[in-house]
């Protein structure tokens, strides 16, 4: 059974996402506080987080920082904030997904669904991905760049993945939503854009001339053929 943290200052919303997520097989803690939160995360090490982002005692994006700090926990953020920065700062963080407010229970345990499904992986596999000091293990979750771990989120590593299998094709934004999220939300394509900087950060000797993700404006990405 995969344990859910909320972390939420609503009660009442809390209550709703608790009896959504109850009635989906998980088991469910909260908090109501981000300070509190943190405490409660670092005692129950949760399988995934959901964070509000406007939170008392301590702000939601501090929470994520902190949590990443230590952990590659998935986090899906809730926010009713409407400027586009603000989700991503999240998503920059690491957080992998997020639901925008008022949203439907459901959407968000079909979001926690995705989450975990991406995370959990399966028994690793004979596949391997070698691109120039890359090596990538889709099934055993491991990325490796010149010997060395490279930690990422479950987003960040399904993301490396459909890129890296199709060497030189160009991906629309669109395309690696649905690739990495089940589903292409309308709106969320921007999302990408967040996530990719953060591969870039972690993979690239300069970000700035990125060797392996290359942009095509106007387009899309794709993963250099060589």
């Amino acid at each position: 059974m995969a344990t859910i943290l909320i972390i939420e200052d609503e009660p009442e919303l809390v209550k709703v996402l608790r009896s959504y997520l109850e009635a989906a097989g998980y088991q469910v803690h909260a908090a109501f506080q981000g300070d509190t939160g943190l405490v409660t995360w670092e005692n129950t090490r949760p399988d995934l987080v959901i964070l509000d982002l406007n939170l008392p005692g301590m702000d939601g994006l501090d929470v994520a920082r902190a949590i990443r700090r230590k952990a590659d926990t998935p986090i899906i953020m809730l926010t009713a904030r409407v400027e586009e920065t603000d989700r991503l700062i999240g998503l920059e963080l690491g957080a992998d997904d997020y639901v925008t407010k008022p949203f439907s229970p459901r959407e968000v345990v079909a979001r926690v669904r995705a989450v975990l499904r991406r995370a959990g992986g399966t028994q690793p596999t004979l596949e391997i991905l070698r691109i120039a000091d890359l090596e990538i293990e889709p099934d055993a979750h491991r990325v490796t760049r010149a010997g060395q771990d490279v930690e990422l989120t479950p987003t960040e590593f399904d993301l490396l993945v459909t890129l890296a299998r199709a060497p030189g094709r160009v991906f629309e934004r669109a395309q690696l939503l649905e690739a990495t999220q089940g589903v292409a939300y309308e709106g969320y394509e921007r999302t990408i854009d967040a996530h990719i900087k953060n591969l870039r950060a972690k993979l690239e000797p300069d970000p700035k001339q990125p060797r392996y993700i290359e942009t095509v404006f106007g387009v899309g990405y794709r993963f250099a053929k060589d």
